[in-house]
């Protein structure tokens, strides 16, 4: 097991993460408890941009807040000069809460409601990845009588598959996202957005999956959009400004991971660009990425504690936690694999191997099978590493239970970001009935 970031076992034997002992943060703040490394996320957000930088291209990294979203995240990347990628109107306005830049922000969505698009035009949104014909004509007809012209971009699917969980794969023909190439639909996209007045179109987007452990796909898919983009450029005459390389960069989670380095990422991705528009003695484009979990996934960990017991003599000793599929979905969800050690006896060696179960009332709520852990005992403390990706944002109410506390560490302090829940808010929306029945 590799800890990383400001992650290590401290003096009394404890996981600590930014100089906190976790098992303090779990008295303090109550389990489950999503746990942040700052310094971490910090660190993987100047790396995409370090990358950049040293590339020669101009550039955007924009953080996908799909992965992650809360107002100090939004802050976070602020802070470290990001732009933001948002997906629906929750997003956009914990971005304008957070204070971000909304000429930083991009839009995306296969279905962006009317309502959604007037509030992102009110706030002076700098980006719309437009996804489809009809977002195509009901954006202009907004932006028209606003009378503002808009920067726009084209989600294109190239007919990409990459090797990741059916899911997250999005770049292949058959997909609720983006104009298809092979099916035309992508050049008639690019005909009438070039024809909408109030459209600057300044390019194109495609995102390929999610969990991706190579860059073969994003290869592949540059190859695809060049050629396709000759064709446009010859019918047309119209060469992209900006290619959105999208995001789907894979990140660690257990041994069985082995994830391109995002200098590595970044070197390929621009080398193949460069070569490609080289050739056709064309200038290079802005480049612009969209990391969610590159960001901010190996920095996450959540804590939880132990309850129940189960052991079935010859067959496995279930260990239950206070938490699961409501804060974790993606074991349930994808079969997606985790690293896990006792906080509170990091230092003991493995003498079991036993299978983390939720609480939830789902069989298929596990976090975790067959894991070696030391002797665990109900109270103990187990923490789940690179859970920063899609636990806190996929987090659901399932049996009324209440969603976690979220802190950020740094230095030896613990900022409460998000509050846990209260009993209170699981109600907070709910009415009783206005007319009783007399049926018996």
């Amino acid at each position: 097991m590799r800890l990383t970031g400001t992650s290590h076992i401290g003096s009394q034997g404890h996981l600590t993460i930014g100089g906190c002992d976790t098992v303090e943060l779990a008295k303090t703040f109550g389990t489950p408890l999503y746990v942040y490394d700052e310094a971490l996320i910090r660190e993987n957000s100047r790396r995409f941009v370090k990358s950049f930088e040293q590339s020669g291209f101009a550039f955007q990294v924009a953080y996908a807040s799909k992965a992650f979203s809360c107002i100090a995240m939004a802050q976070l990347a602020a802070e470290e000069n990001l732009s933001l990628d948002v997906v629906s109107s929750g997003e956009l306005y914990t971005a304008l809460q957070a204070g971000f830049p909304a000429e930083r922000i991009h839009f995306h969505g296969n279905n962006k409601s009317e309502e959604e698009l007037r509030m992102a035009l009110e706030a002076g949104v700098g980006c719309y990845v437009v996804d489809n014909f009809y977002e195509m004509a009901l954006l202009h007809d907004l932006a028209s009588a606003s009378g503002i012209q808009v920067n726009v971009m084209l989600r294109l699917t190239p007919g990409i598959e990459v090797h990741t969980h059916e899911y997250i794969s999005t770049g292949q023909e058959d997909s609720k996202f983006g104009f298809g190439v092979a099916d035309g639909q992508a050049m008639l996209a690019i005909r009438q957005a070039l024809a909408k007045t109030h459209f600057n179109l300044l390019g194109i987007h495609v995102h390929i999956g999610s969990q991706i452990f190579d860059t073969t796909g994003f290869v592949e898919a540059i190859k695809v959009i060049r050629e396709f983009l000759d064709s446009v450029r010859k019918e047309t005459g119209y060469e992209v400004k900006v290619l959105n390389l999208g995001g789907g960069f894979g990140i660690r989670y257990t041994d069985e991971d082995d994830p391109v380095e995002i200098e590595t990422f970044v070197e390929t991705i621009t080398q193949e660009v460069a070569a490609a528009w080289s050739k056709r003695n064309l200038p290079n484009p802005e480049i612009w990425i969209e990391p969610g979990r590159g960001i901010v996934g190996n920095a996450g960990t959540t804590l939880y504690s132990v309850g129940s017991i189960k052991q079935i003599p010859g067959i496995r000793t279930y260990v239950a936690v206070d938490g699961g599929m409501t804060d974790n979905i993606r074991p349930a969800l994808y079969q997606a694999k985790y690293e896990a050690l006792l906080a509170n006896k990091a230092s003991m060696v493995a003498t079991e191997t036993v299978s983390i179960a939720g609480k939830c009332c789902e069989s298929g709520d596990m976090l975790i099978w067959d894991i070696d852990l030391p002797q665990v005992t109900s109270g103990d403390i187990l923490a789940v590493l690179s859970t920063g990706a899609y636990g806190y944002s996929m987090a659901s109410n399932y049996n009324r239970l209440r969603r976690p506390a979220v802190v950020f560490v740094r230095d030896g302090i613990a900022d409460l970001v998000v509050e846990r829940e209260t009993y209170e808010d699981l109600v907070r929306h709910d009415r009783k009935r206005s007319v009783l029945s007399n049926i018996v």
